[in-house]
């Protein structure tokens, strides 16, 4: 445990250097300016509910905000790469605008080098020395707009007004609006079926031999009570998201729910085999089979068969998980009863044996 929070830290201390060492060039806050007649240099990484430069940025502006503008005084000298709500570019970027956002605008007052957009509405109405990329709803050309390169957009209204220059060609690509990922080829259910079983079946493995007695206790109560199995998992599913959700609302609490939810999820997932593993052996108890490595392929292999099964499998895996869930958590309760108990009983024992031994 000591090892891992220390690679924590380590971690930590390594993501805070860097920008420790560029703070002059990193803002954040509610409003983030740049004043007219300031200067940035080397770049600026700005984030906040509205980013606005009026002065000079040298480098490259990545801003993450609600709103972003460039006034008619600003200038970047580089690129602007911006994901907000809002877009207005009215003064000069001699690289590339990147902007996806609700609205875009390149106001009349505008100069950009070249454009890259994806919009809900975008207006082109100053000047864009370069090509034109623009995936939006509406994208207007106003009778100002001057684009130096061409103009490749893909939108559902295009409005190009009288007066509007595109130096280039203008052409719809409509594979601008379904830029993404590579399409991930398909893999067949049964490969995940397959992938699924054995990698339970590895985790039973583990389970079986490392606490065989513990392990035969959870499917024996599993057994003896399924109803009242089922119950308890059913009340553990639902409060422990609660508490962990509970612990979450303040701030101290948060590492405390993340590391919760991650226990909890490694808890359900070896409910879940135990849950299996409790029908196989209940299965092989109508042959008078008691093998408990039979009971856990049986198990394994009959939950996973029924889980192809529409709508049905569904339900029978949520009812194996509770089942499992509820044994594992009544197993734990016992085990930790008996633990406790046990030098109680030692010790009354000890004092009968004193009481009943003779004095010499």
């Amino acid at each position: 445990m000591r090892a891992h929070v220390s690679i924590l830290v380590v971690v930590l201390l390594l993501a805070i250097m860097p920008a420790t060492a560029a703070a002059e060039q990193t803002r954040t806050g509610g409003t983030v300016v740049v004043e007219q007649g300031e200067t940035v240099r080397d770049g600026l990484t700005a984030t906040g509910g509205t980013v606005v430069i009026r002065g000079t940025v040298d480098g490259d502006l990545s801003a993450f905000s609600g709103n972003v503008l460039v006034a008619q005084s600003g200038r970047v000298n580089g690129d602007v790469s911006a994901v907000a709500g809002n877009v207005r570019i009215e003064g000069t970027v001699t690289g590339t605008v990147d902007a996806q956002t609700g609205n875009l605008a390149i106001a009349q007052s505008a100069t950009v080098g070249s454009l890259e957009g994806a919009a809900g509405y975008t207006l082109i109405a100053g000047t864009v020395e370069g090509n034109a990329r623009v995936a939006s709803e509406t994208l207007t050309l106003a009778n100002t707009a001057n684009v130096g390169g061409n103009l490749v957009y893909d939108a559902e209204t295009f409005n190009r007004q009288q007066g509007a220059t595109v130096s280039g060609t203008v052409r719809q690509d409509e594979s601008l609006g379904d830029a993404g990922p590579a399409p991930v080829p398909q893999v067949p259910n049964w490969v995940g079926a397959v992938y699924g079983f054995f990698v339970n079946l590895l985790l039973g493995i583990v389970l079986l031999a490392a606490f065989p007695g513990f392990s035969e206790g959870v499917a024996d109560r599993g057994r003896a009570d399924p109803v009242l199995s089922v119950g308890v998992g059913l009340l553990l599913l639902v409060l422990i998201p609660i508490v962990l959700l509970v612990f979450a609302v303040t701030l101290i609490g948060i590492p405390i729910s993340i590391l919760g939810a991650i226990i909890f999820a490694i808890f359900l997932w070896i409910a879940t085999v135990y849950g299996s593993f409790t029908v196989g052996v209940w299965l092989l108890s109508l042959a008078d089979e008691g093998s408990r490595w039979i009971g856990l392929v049986l198990g394994l292999f009959v939950i996973a068969v029924l889980d192809r099964i529409p709508i049905v499998g569904g339900i029978v895996q949520f009812v194996v998980l509770l089942l499992g869930l509820g044994a594992l958590a009544m197993a734990l309760r016992a085990h930790y009863r008996g633990r406790r108990s046990t030098p109680e009983y030692v010790e009354t024992t000890r004092r009968g044996t004193d009481e009943e031994t003779p004095a010499d």
